[in-house]
């Protein structure tokens, strides 16, 4: 309708069209008209309003119901009342997707409505995983006297799958140089843009994996100084990048944290993802060796304040207070006692 003909006192107008939904419209209403339209339908040139047939006196409204000759109403309508005018949504011009943005349902959605069949994209990374020890066994396997069951594969794995990429399961090397080398090697032929191995990067006698990458690449270093993770390694095999977690569950799920995910987003073409910090207050004193260090809290939620406490024990081996903890209390190198009541930053799990 054109909102100038309605009125409260009552009002009847000489119904000219029909208008579904996907037609556009060669009508153009006069003073006194109106035409009736469906949800989603082009508005007619001179109209510039929408009452909704509940509003009327057009009570048959089944469908396939045709349009009524006149229709009457006892309101005023406002201008733009019930229309979505163009623009609304978005205008020429606008950025509606950047790069580096990991693509959502609804982004793909958005392009589908203006018209965009193809985009291109990064593909995702494939990361070569892989675990190293004559002390692993499957997870599956039954247990034996001086062995324990590989769960880095599988904490990982989850991690690289989480962050945008694709892992390629290389499996677990023996503490030999051989083995080692030759599950570097099924890395190349997979394809691999990162390998990514967990323990061997140590000063063990047996730990061999420093000692291929750097017979068969380079090795810009492997120690850091936070904890957990001190032993962690970052170079090129062949000419595929690499970076050696520690063995021990939590270094490894630490050192992903804080270097892997990272890199392996770069990789992607993202700058959008990381997990998310906060910052918390210590319900207890916090001590430390000075090393930048990740530890393992739970939080709770009062008056708006985050408030956390160490889930116990902060050894490198406890897998069980990671599965615990809702994040990681960053604790900055140079610092060694945190009081009670103090702030710190905390990565959100």
């Amino acid at each position: 309708i054109r909102s100038v003909d309605s009125a409260a006192s009552g009002v009847t107008l000489h119904v000219v069209a029909d208008i579904p939904a996907g037609t556009a419209p060669a009508v153009i209403l006069a003073p006194g008209q109106a035409a009736r339209i469906m949800t989603g339908a082009q508005l007619p040139d001179g109209a510039d309003a929408v009452i909704p047939v509940e509003d009327t006196d057009f009570t048959s409204r089944e469908a396939g119901t045709a349009a009524p000759q006149t229709v009457s109403f006892s309101r005023s309508v406002q201008a733009g009342e019930n229309v979505r005018p163009r623009g609304t949504d978005l205008k020429a011009g606008d950025i509606v997707l950047k790069k580096g943005r990991a693509l959502k349902p609804q982004d793909l959605g958005l392009m589908a409505g203006l018209g965009i069949l193809n985009v291109e994209v990064f593909r995702r990374p494939r990361v070569a995983l892989l675990s190293s020890g004559d002390e692993l066994l499957e997870a599956g396997a039954p247990l034996e006297a001086g062995k324990i069951h590989d769960s880095n594969s599988f904490t990982l794995a989850a991690l690289v799958e989480g962050a945008g990429a694709e892992v390629v399961k290389l499996g677990i090397a023996k503490d030999t140089r051989e083995s080692v080398y030759a599950h570097f090697e099924k890395a190349i032929a997979e394809n691999a843009d990162l390998i990514l191995s967990s323990a061997g990067v140590s000063v063990g006698a047996f730990d061999y994996i420093k000692k291929v990458i750097e017979s068969n690449g380079q090795l810009d270093f492997w120690r850091v100084n936070m904890r957990p993770g001190k032993p962690l390694a970052f170079g090129k095999f062949s000419d595929i990048n690499f970076i050696g977690l520690p063995g021990n569950p939590v270094s490894a799920f630490v050192g992903f944290e804080v270097f892997v995910r990272a890199a392996i987003e770069k990789l992607a073409g993202r700058s959008d993802g990381g997990r998310r910090t906060v910052r918390v207050r210590c319900e207890q004193q916090v001590d430390s060796d000075g090393r930048e260090s990740y530890l393992r809290a739970t939080l709770r939620d009062e008056n708006g304040t985050l408030h956390a406490r160490l889930t116990g024990h902060q050894g490198s081996g406890n897998l069980l207070s990671l599965v615990q903890a809702d994040a990681l209390l960053i604790i900055p190198a140079g610092v060694k006692c945190v009081p009670a009541g103090r702030e710190v930053e905390a990565l959100l799990l």
